[in-house]
């Protein structure tokens, strides 16, 4: 089943549009195959090159979703890219979410590293907001640290 999945931004605009193919639905999150459509950026951090396979988690009871991302050359694992958002909307064949700039890019031997928090901070955000996506990151640090999945890879 194709999936369309719509970034927001923080105000709940439409930024950004794809389509994913449903791998897994539970009660409060979906996972989805879906592959990098734009041409190659790059980073200081990675190239996103066209081509790339994600699988991706979307939660509506969490402040982030997940993507790990593998290479279209050789399919490796090549890491994983964490948005901190608000909770997504997922209906039978849409997903929303609104993206808070914060974001996290792990590598396949776990470094991590925060990205946008300048932007972040530069968001007119309420309070509970603010608290909400801090929290979410460090969430993400914990789950990163244990190896919980989808980062159970990094289990030594």
């Amino acid at each position: 089943m194709q999936i369309t999945v719509i970034k927001n931004d923080h105000r709940g605009r439409e930024v950004w549009r794809y389509h994913g193919t449903l791998l897994e639905r539970g009660p409060t999150w979906i996972k989805l195959e879906a592959f990098f459509s734009r041409p190659d950026v790059v980073t200081d951090y990675h190239i996103f090159r066209q081509g790339d396979r994600f699988i991706e988690w979307f939660y509506s009871d969490r402040w982030y979703n997940i993507f790990e991302m593998y290479s279209q050359v050789d399919g490796r694992l090549v890491g994983w890219y964490c948005n901190i958002t608000r909770p997504a909307i997922i209906e039978r064949d849409v997903v929303r979410a609104d993206d808070l700039a914060l974001d996290v890019f792990v590598m396949p031997g776990g470094a991590l590293t925060v990205l946008d928090e300048d932007e972040f901070e530069a968001l007119p955000l309420d309070p509970a907001t603010r608290r909400a996506a801090r929290d979410a990151l460090a969430e993400l640090r914990t789950m990163i640290a244990a190896g919980s999945p989808p980062f159970e890879s990094l289990r030594g």
